[in-house]
């Protein structure tokens, strides 16, 4: 890949742009919280990362805003911290030359429901003309294009996890057929009835009804993740194209690659997260001994923590337990394809401040590796590398590098 990150935009529990999201997951603050947007909860989730004092209308217009789901928000707004960050303007772009690709998880499910209820209770003339767009997962992708202007290469990854990093490797696919700048992330906003009814069929979320204590990936008190909303989208340039502006790189995107290991059972998730991880680290012309810090996926499950603790174990062999690895999305919950894209925020940010973010609440480790832990951990950070796992065993890892 020849693609460097020169924007980022972020909507988190933990905070609203990068000058909140950062300092929140580098002191390891916990931003989770009882489950508010379902009242009276009916459900055993009891604990959600949840973002509080986000108003759409400060961002998006609001003809739109009525248009269009929550998750739709999140992206949308991320999308214009973005461009501001990286300073570009879509219209000095060639024609053609900007594109915007997005992964999604749930899609606009609280927006749906509520207009199937509508169905149901009055009948198809109450149901919104937008009920037939703002559920799609391609919402996010569209309306981002059409109120930036983007004329250039557009997508969406319906996946888990893994789909956020997968968005990476599809922009910087198009980046490498001749497009200028793409604007990647994932949003995710799945915390109405029927999308917690979803994630209830899973099997994999916590139970607990302590924030502090809800979501312990790597300890022998393990039992699930806590869900989470919210997303990021980052500016993704082509590098040559990025300096003749004067842009500044935040980081290069360096090697992706994603496997499948076909099964649910994350237990034997183990060699197919190991292949990805040795895929991305050869695209970016590296090795295991390369690699300065990992941000881990962090099911929480204690057979899905294992196979993922053997996957990094086998990856670095002897250096296993000196290689920092973090998990800060235990802080603010695991947002399926908005989780990854944060945690490539998270990256650049770490390779940026030259610190490795802690996980929140996790205090002992029961695996032989390196977990950042308390508080950020200084260090001079050249190559990060990114897993991520999603539903029915695909597997996902991203190297990012120092510019």
């Amino acid at each position: 890949m020849n693609a460097v990150v020169t924007g980022l935009g972020v909507i988190a529990p933990s905070g609203i742009g990068v000058d909140e999201f950062w300092p929140a997951v580098r002191d390891g603050h916990v931003a989770l919280g009882p489950l508010g947007r379902i009242e009276p909860n009916p459900y055993p989730v009891v604990v959600a990362g949840e973002v509080s004092g986000f108003e759409p209308d400060a961002w998006i217009d609001p003809r739109i805003t009525v248009q269009t789901d929550r998750f739709t928000h999140f992206a949308l707004a991320a999308a214009a911290m973005a461009l501001r960050d990286a300073d570009l303007d879509p219209a000095t772009v060639p024609p053609f030359g900007f594109g915007v690709v997005t992964a999604s998880y749930s899609g606009g499910v609280e927006f749906g429901q509520r207009e199937i209820e509508r169905l149901w209770k009055n009948g198809p003339e109450h149901v919104g003309p937008y009920q037939s767009i703002a559920w799609f997962y391609a919402a996010c992708t569209g309306q981002i294009s059409i109120g930036n202007g983007l004329r250039g290469p557009s997508g969406v990854l319906v996946a888990d996890e893994a789909g956020g990093l997968d968005a990476f490797a599809t922009a910087g696919g198009e980046l490498s057929r001749g497009a200028k700048a793409m604007l990647v992330g994932g949003a995710e906003a799945p915390f109405c009835p029927y999308a917690v009814c979803c994630q209830l069929g899973l099997g994999l979320l916590s139970p607990g009804e302590d924030p502090t204590t809800a979501y312990l990936p790597f300890t022998t008190h393990a039992n699930g993740f806590t869900p989470g909303e919210g997303g990021a989208m980052l500016v993704v340039e082509d590098e040559e194209s990025a300096r003749a502006r004067g842009a500044d790189a935040r980081a290069v995107v360096a090697g992706h690659c994603a496997t499948y290991t076909g099964t649910q059972r994350f237990d034997r998730s183990a060699e197919g997260l190991l292949r990805a991880a040795e895929g991305a680290l050869a695209e970016a012309g590296v090795d295991a001994a390369d690699v300065d810090a990992v941000f881990l996926d962090a099911m929480a499950g204690q057979d899905a923590d294992a196979a993922e603790a053997e996957a990094v174990r086998r990856l670095f062999g002897e250096r296993a337990d000196r290689v920092p690895v973090t998990a800060p999305k235990t802080g603010y919950g695991r947002c399926y394809a908005g989780a990854a894209v944060l945690d490539v925020a998270a990256a650049v940010l770490a390779i940026e401040h030259g610190a490795v973010p802690p996980t929140p609440g996790v205090r002992d480790c029961r695996f032989d590796f390196d977990l950042v832990t308390g508080a950020a951990r200084a260090a001079d950070i050249r190559t990060v590398l990114v897993l991520s796992r999603g539903l029915h065993g695909g597997n996902s890892a991203l190297v990012l590098r120092h510019p």
